[in-house]
Parts: structure tokens; C-alpha cells; sequence
């Protein structure tokens, strides 16, 4: 396993690049510790498989240097960088069996039979793969063979890192648990280096001990999980992360007050002094999980007008006009009384962010 560290990497598929826009993967400095997982986390088109591929050798990059372990290996191909990296479809030889489909990377390396057999083995057992070894690859279901093509990556120990580029795209949504649960394990059992690609939040914040959200060819924000919902740092990061996103009201700091138009929410002395020394366009960020919603007056609250009630079975999504234009939306708890026409919004004042020009305001 390697530590990974991009020195100040960018990328162009421009000749002569001029100005930031014309690169797909803007300057990015950081390092991913040796053994940890992480998922690279965005939307399509923002620079993530261009990412991985730089890191695998796929791509040299326009700037800057890729380090495995402090030694530099940005001229370096693939097969002289020891990763292994598993992509959207199955890579695997169908008329081959399940055990030479994963022994066959270790034979290619010169590994002797014993030391494959027990490898092979291994990994078949964290892949509940030990009772399809001798069956044909080309027999299996599709998650099966995307088992396979997860073993054959993990099969090698003494790779720098293994990195998955959506791999479970193709996989239906409850074999997509099963499989995401089953990387968990293996990364705890076997504490290798994974980079996870992905644009579905799921897969990331339940894979991942450290979430990488990139949005136009930069990384936004690192953090684990919770720092991502409880504190992102960028207006993208609150809006991507959660489903449904956070809520954004555009406003102005009067003394502990976020005005929004003509409607008052009290705000802390902290947050107060964070937004009246703000220069850019500022806006109030609560997630509809802490936003409060009452189907009658309460103390502090404010008056809005339902829009509409949708059931997700253990919980309620109410969607709600505040004022005369803004849109926001709450989580309202099973067995809580839904409002009709009419709700008052409560904003618990520890829940509420600013930002200022997308950033989030700290100290």
C-alpha cells in the first residue's frame, strides 16, 4: 500500500490552455494516507475519472506531480505503478473458471501455486465466492462476475492501491448494498488503499472514511460524513449532500437577525458577526432534517405556505413558500401532525450556516 500525494496537479485536454476554465481538473495539492478509504465524490463531468486516471497512469497531467510513497511516478504507466484499478463493467475472461479468472493476475506476476491458492481462497471467502470457483465466469449473474472483477483487484496484496471507477454502476440497488458492505469489510479486513469514484452519495458516505466532493474539475471540500452534512464548506457540497439538499435563502445580517425580505430568523452572536463582516452575496443554509415545521403558531416561528406533502413511509418531505418566491423543504417526522395550507417555520439557531459568494462563513 502507498500513500498517494498530488503536488499541485492540473489537467487540460487543450493544447495551450489559458485561463481556469479550459481545465478539466483545476490545481489540486493534497495527500491519501497510506490504507485509507476514500470516494471521489460529483457530479458527471466534474473531473473525477480524469482524476483517477491521472493516478493510475492513464493520464499524464498538464501540471504538477503524482508521488506513491514520496517517489515521483507521474511519467510512470500503469503497470509500473503496481495499482489495480476495477471499472463500471466486469473486466474478466468468461471462458475462463472464477478461480483462474482472480488467480490470474498473481500467475502473471510469477507467484508460485501454493501461494496463489491460498490467496485466491481468501479472497473468495470475503467475496462469498468459495462455492462458483470451479463454474465458468460466463455462467454467473452480473453481480458475480462484478465480484470477480472486485477480487481480481484484491487478490494482489502488495499493490499500491486498488481503484474502483463506479463499479457498481451496472449492479441492481439491493445487490449495490450487499456489494458496498462487502468493500467495507475487505478494506477492514485487509487495510488496503482504496479510491472510490462514484456520483452516488450512498455509495460514498457508506464506503468511505474520507469523502472527496469535486465540482468543476475541484476538489471543494475533504471530510468525513458528518463534517460533509453538518458543516459543508461550499454551497455545492450542502446542496449535493442529502437528498433532498439544504435549504438556501438569499438574506441580510440586521443585527441577530437574517433578514429574507421582509421576514426576520434569529441568528446567534457568532453567526450575526460572521455575516456582518461578509463582503459577498450572503445566504442562510439550514438542512430540511433541523428545519422545524408546525402546522400551528409557535414562539420564534414563521409563517409560510405549504406547497406540497410528500410520504416517504417513515418520514414526510413538505415543501413550503416562504414569502412571496423562496422555496425551502422540511423533514417532518413520522407520527407528527402534517400542516394543511398553511405551517410556521422554526430555524433552530445551532442548525443555521452562512455563506458568503458559496463559501461557508467560519472563524
Amino acid at each position: 500500500m502507498a500513500e498517494i500525494t498530488l503536488d499541485n496537479i492540473a489537467h487540460s485536454y487543450i493544447s495551450n490552455p489559458k485561463k481556469e476554465t479550459d481545465y478539466a481538473l483545476r490545481l489540486i495539492d493534497n495527500s491519501w494516507k497510506n490504507g485509507g478509504a476514500y470516494a471521489i465524490l460529483g457530479p458527471s463531468g466534474c473531473g473525477k475519472t480524469t482524476l483517477l486516471n491521472i493516478i493510475s497512469g492513464l493520464l499524464t497531467p498538464s501540471k504538477g506531480r503524482v508521488l506513491f510513497d514520496g517517489k515521483d511516478v507521474t511519467d510512470l504507466p500503469p503497470e509500473k505503478r503496481n495499482i489495480a484499478q476495477v471499472f463500471q463493467f466486469p473486466v474478466l475472461y468468461d471462458t475462463m473458471s472464477v478461480y483462474n479468472n482472480l488467480a490470474f493476475p498473481l500467475k502473471n506476476r510469477g507467484f508460485n501455486k501454493t501461494d496463489i491458492e491460498k490467496r485466491v481462497l481468501e479472497v473468495a471467502k470475503i467475496l462469498d465466492l468459495t462455492d462458483s470457483l470451479q463454474k465458468k465466469a460466463a455462467r454467473l449473474t452480473a453481480d458475480a462476475k462484478q465480484k470477480i472483477s472486485l477480487g481480481r483487484g484484491l487478490v494482489r496484496s502488495d499493490v499500491a492501491a486498488i481503484l474502483f471507477d463506479e463499479p457498481l454502476t451496472v449492479i441492481d440497488p439491493h445487490l449495490k448494498w450487499q456489494l458496498r458492505c462487502k468493500l467495507k469489510q475487505v478494506h477492514e479486513q485487509l487495510k488496503l488503499t482504496l479510491l472510490y469514484v462514484t456520483h452516488d452519495q450512498v455509495e460514498a458516505l457508506t464506503f468511505a472514511e474520507q469523502v472527496i466532493v469535486m465540482y468543476e474539475g475541484a476538489i471543494v471540500q475533504i471530510g468525513t460524513p458528518q463534517e460533509l452534512f453538518e458543516n459543508p464548506s461550499h454551497k455545492f457540497v450542502g446542496y449535493f449532500i442529502g437528498s433532498p439538499g439544504m435549504n438556501f435563502l438569499p438574506c441580510k445580517i440586521e443585527g441577530n437577525r437574517a433578514m429574507v425580505d421582509d421576514v426576520g430568523i434569529g441568528i446567534d452572536d457568532q453567526t450575526a458577526a460572521l455575516g456582518a463582516k461578509a463582503k459577498g452575496k450572503i445566504e442562510l443554509g439550514i438542512r430540511p432534517l433541523y428545519l422545524e415545521i408546525h402546522p400551528d403558531q409557535v414562539k420564534a416561528g414563521v409563517p409560510a405556505m405549504v406547497k406540497s406533502v410528500e410520504d416517504q413511509g417513515n418520514y414526510k418531505i413538505i415543501t413550503v413558500i416562504l414569502g412571496e418566491k423562496h422555496i425551502l423543504r422540511a423533514r417532518l417526522p413520522e407520527g407528527k401532525p402534517s400542516p394543511l395550507k398553511k405551517a410556521w417555520l422554526k430555524f433552530p439557531e445551532n442548525w443555521i450556516r452562512l455563506f458568503s459568494d458559496d463559501i461557508l462563513l467560519t472563524n
